[in-house]
């Protein structure tokens, strides 16, 4: 008999995918140190107005976890943000594009 295949077969409660993350993982070490950083710098260069930007401290983790990995190129950053459940959990979900990514680190 085979095992079944969790794709056929849906559950009434979906799984928390999330809850996989090792607590001993980078990915958390990175969360906390950039949690107790001092952004004030960052925070008043925006303005307001137009539309709601995300978050700096999200933006900042996500952009370490990926040098962390080896990773520069935003859009291999924007693609990780889709399929990467360690990007996923430090993002919230949140799914900045290449382009917004890019402006964040240069601008930034």
């Amino acid at each position: 008999m085979f095992k079944t295949e969790s794709l056929k077969s849906p559950s009434l409660f979906p799984e928390d995918i999330l809850s996989n993350i090792a607590e001993n993982h980078p990915v958390r070490l990175i969360s906390e140190v950039v949690d107790k950083l001092d952004i004030k710098e960052i925070l008043c260069q925006y303005k307001g107005g137009g539309t709601t930007s995300y978050h700096p401290r999200m933006m900042i983790k996500v952009l370490f976890y990926a040098y962390f990995n080896n990773i520069y190129s935003s859009r291999k950053i924007e693609r990780a943000l889709e399929e990467n459940i360690h990007f996923i959990w430090l993002s919230g979900y949140s799914k900045p594009d290449h382009r917004t990514i890019n402006n964040f680190r240069s601008l930034r």
